[in-house]
């Protein structure tokens, strides 16, 4: 099994109008890493990038700005993917994991491909992915009454993870914090 478990921060929180500028993960196939990743994104030039989005990932317009240009990013996103899956085998594909991933992370990832004029997103993906929040929903469902939210955070600490508050909405603490959950519900 290939999972891609994988995180990203963004300038908004709508795909088709805002930009990636972090995408970070871990490349695990049969329980065992790979390859972890971390990258910084000059987002899309013709994207939205809003102030309340910078602040919370505790970023400057002008330090992303300075980050290498999507389409490199992109390029070098898929060199690294072509290690793990031939996108032209029906067969082989990874499964995308993530925290809320399948209403979020996925679009914008796919956006992603598609600015870079690529329509073959399916070609290296599941088109079912494996959402950890979903996952937590079913595990913590008797629980979830006495949670405040269901933020990662509030999930992670609710499963006993010991976790850094300050580094929370950097997507390679987050995807780290999200694989910890996983495993903690006993899915690795």
């Amino acid at each position: 099994m290939k999972l891609l478990f994988f995180d990203l921060e963004t300038t908004g929180v709508k795909y088709w109008r805002n930009g990636i500028h972090q995408i970070s993960g871990e490349i695990v196939i049969d329980g065992e890493t790979k390859e972890f990743f971390n990258f910084n994104v000059r987002p899309n030039p013709q994207c939205d990038i809003e102030e309340e989005a910078l602040r919370v990932c505790n970023v400057s317009r002008e330090q992303i700005m300075a980050y290498p240009p999507m389409h490199e990013v992109y390029t070098q996103f898929v060199e690294m993917l072509s290690r793990y899956v031939d996108k032209y085998k029906k067969e082989d594909k990874f499964f995308l994991v993530g925290y809320n991933n399948a209403s979020f992370d996925n679009n914008f990832l796919k956006a992603f491909f598609v600015q870079n004029k690529d329509n073959y997103f399916y070609s290296w993906f599941w088109v079912n992915s494996i959402d950890v929040m979903v996952l937590a929903s079913l595990h913590l469902a008797e629980k979830r009454h006495t949670m405040p939210d269901f933020k990662l955070e509030t999930v992670a600490r609710h499963l006993g993870i010991a976790l850094d508050a300050s580094k929370l909405h950097d997507a390679a603490y987050d995807i780290q914090l999200t694989k910890e959950v996983y495993q903690k519900m006993g899915k690795m």
